[in-house]
C-alpha cells in the first residue's frame, strides 16, 4: 500500500477523555482507505485506535459518546486535513481538530501542542472501492 488515511465520516467514537493535560479520542471503528499507486481501486478497512493530543485544551462542551463522526478538520501546523487523518500521524507545534458529530449540536474542538495517532490490533478488511 502506498497510502492510508482514516476517513472521518462514519468513523465511530466511543470515548473522549481529558487527562494530565491531554485529550484522548478513542475510535472504536475508524474507517481506513488504502490506495496503491497505479491501481484504480482502493480498499476499505476498519481499525480501533486513539487520536491523542498532548498539552491540549478541549474547547466547549463535550458531545455524548458513543457517537458517529460526520467529518471535520485535523490541523497539523500549516496543514489542514479535511475529513481525514493521514496514517501515520505524529507532530508537534500548533495542532488540533474540529470534528462534527452526527445528530449533535456540539462537536469536538481541541487545540494542542502535539498530536499522534495510535492504532491498535490489526486492520480488518471490509471491501474494495471501485470508481
Amino acid at each position: 500500500m502506498d497510502s492510508s488515511s482514516i476517513q472521518l465520516a462514519d468513523s465511530e467514537i466511543d470515548s473522549i477523555r481529558e487527562d494530565d493535560g491531554g485529550v484522548r479520542i478513542h475510535f472504536s471503528r475508524a474507517y481506513i482507505v488504502k490506495t496503491m499507486t497505479g491501481s484504480a481501486e482502493k480498499t476499505l478497512w476498519w481499525q480501533a485506535g486513539y487520536l491523542v493530543f498532548d498539552g491540549a485544551e478541549l474547547e466547549g462542551p463535550m458531545p455524548e459518546t458513543p457517537a458517529v463522526c460526520d467529518g471535520g478538520d485535523v490541523d497539523d501546523n500549516v496543514y489542514t486535513y479535511r475529513d481525514m487523518i493521514p496514517i501515520p500521524l505524529q507532530s508537534r507545534g500548533r495542532v488540533g481538530c474540529r470534528l462534527r458529530i452526527r445528530d449533535a449540536a456540539a462537536g469536538v474542538s481541541v487545540t494542542a501542542g502535539a498530536v499522534r495517532l495510535e492504532l491498535s490490533d490489526t486492520p480488518k478488511y471490509i471491501r474494495h472501492i471501485r470508481d
